[in-house]
C-alpha cells in the first residue's frame, strides 16, 4: 500500500505487498521489495534497494545506492550515507546457500552511517551514533558514540544534534549535558 501522499517516481518498483508511508519519496531506479515497511516522510535516493523483510522507521533518509538486505531495521530518523553496505552473511561463498543465515543489523534512532561505510551484519548501531565515512563496524556500537576506522573503533561522542563533544560532554549546538559511565553515555535529562 503507497499512501496518497508519497511520491514514488516512474522508474521506481514498489512490490505488494509492502507499505509505504506518507510524506515518503523514493527516487529513481530504487525497489522496494515485499514485505518492507518504508515509513513516514523517509527519502530514499536513487537505486536504493529494501528488502524482503525490511523496516525503515519515520524520517529516515537513506541515500543512493544503498542496498537494506531482510534483517535490517532502521529505527526513525536514521541517516545511511551514500553507497554505505550492510552485510547480510557473515561468511558468503557463491556455490553455498545461506539465506537461513541472514543476521539481523538494528540500527537505533537517530544514528548516522557515512558514506561507503560497511555494518558487518548481527551487530546493533546505538541511538544517535555516528558511524565516519569508510569505516567498517564488526560490533556493536554504544549509544552516542563516534566511531571511525578498519575496524570501526570509538574514538569519541556525539551528540543528539550530531556534534563531536568536548571533554565537558556538553553539546555545543544544543547545550545538552552527557554523563560517561565507563563505555556508556548518558543524556542528562534536567
Amino acid at each position: 500500500m503507497i499512501h496518497e501522499s508519497a511520491f514514488v517516481h516512474e522508474s521506481a518498483f514498489v512490490d505488494d505487498p509492502s507499505e509505504v508511508g506518507p510524506g515518503a519519496k523514493i527516487w529513481h531506479f530504487s525497489h522496494i521489495l515485499p514485505h518492507t515497511k518504508v515509513g513516514e516522510n523517509c527519502v530514499l535516493g536513487q537505486n536504493v534497494m529494501a528488502g524482503p523483510h525490511v523496516t525503515i522507521g519515520d524520517g529516515c533518509k537513506v541515500q543512493n545506492n544503498v542496498a537494506l538486505y531482510k534483517g535490517v531495521t532502521l529505527e526513525r530518523d536514521v541517516f545511511c550515507g551514500p553507497s554505505c553496505v550492510f552485510t547480510n552473511v557473515l561468511t558468503p561463498r557463491a556455490h553455498i546457500e545461506r539465506k537461513d543465515e541472514f543476521g539481523e543489523t538494528r540500527v537505533k534512532q537517530g544514528a548516522t552511517i557515512g558514506a561507503n561505510a560497511t555494518i558487518v551484519c548481527g551487530n546493533t548501531l546505538g541511538a544517535y551514533c555516528m558511524i565516519a565515512a569508510g569505516a567498517v563496524v564488526t560490533r556493536d556500537v554504544p549509544d552516542y558514540a563516534l566511531m571511525a576506522g578498519v575496524p570501526a573503533k570509538r574514538i569519541g561522542w556525539v551528540s543528539r544534534a550530531g556534534e563531536r563533544l568536548a571533554a565537558d560532554l556538553t553539546c555545543p549546538r544544543s547545550g545538552e549535558r552527557y554523563v560517561a559511565e565507563g563505555d556508556t553515555l548518558i543524556l542528562v535529562e534536567d
